[in-house]
C-alpha cells in the first residue's frame, strides 16, 4: 500500500473460557511466545504478550491492511490449537469468546509495555475482572456488566 502511513499501537486483552486458571506458569512463557508469532504472522509488529492464569495481554503495532478482529481470530484460533496439540494440559484448552482492544499513542506506549510485563505483580492487588472494568472506562468504552464474560453453566 504505497503511501500509506500508520502508527497504531493496540493492546488487546482476553481470558480463559469462564476465567478458569489454566495457563500454568510451566507452558506460560512458550505460549506467550506463539502468541507474539502468530500476531507477526498477520504482519502485525508484537511488542509484548503477557499474562497470568485466566488472561493475555498483547500489546501490538496494527498494519492499516488487516483488521484487529483478524489478528486476535488467528491468535486465539491458533494458539489454542497449539495448546491443545500439545498435551500441556488435561482437559480441552479454550478462549473466552471476544476481547478487548485499546488503542494508545506513542508516548504512551512505554507505561503499558511496562503494564504488560509486570502482570503478576500487577494481579496480587486486583483481579483480572476489576482491571478489565478499569481499563474499558479509562477508555470510555460503553458496557453492561452482565455481558463482559461468559459464566460456567
Amino acid at each position: 500500500m504505497a503511501n500509506t502511513y500508520s502508527q497504531m499501537y493496540i493492546q488487546a486483552v482476553f481470558a480463559v473460557k469462564y476465567r478458569d486458571s489454566r495457563l500454568l506458569k510451566s507452558f506460560r512463557s512458550s505460549l506467550f511466545a506463539v502468541i507474539g508469532n502468530l500476531i507477526n504472522e498477520t504482519e502485525c509488529e508484537t511488542l509484548i504478550v503477557n499474562g497470568v492464569e485466566d488472561h493475555v495481554h498483547c500489546l501490538f503495532i496494527l498494519k492499516p491492511k488487516i483488521a484487529v478482529s483478524e489478528v486476535m481470530k488467528n491468535c486465539k484460533a491458533k494458539s489454542s490449537k497449539w495448546l491443545n496439540d500439545s498435551d500441556l494440559l488435561t482437559h480441552r484448552f479454550e478462549w473466552q469468546k471476544g476481547f478487548g482492544c485499546f488503542s494508545y499513542s506513542k508516548k504512551e506506549v512505554k507505561r503499558v509495555y511496562n503494564y504488560i510485563l509486570n502482570q503478576e505483580e500487577h494481579h496480587e492487588n486486583i483481579p483480572f475482572i476489576q482491571e478489565y472494568i478499569n481499563t474499558l472506562e479509562e477508555h470510555e468504552i460503553p458496557f453492561e456488566q452482565q455481558f463482559i464474560f461468559e459464566e460456567m453453566i
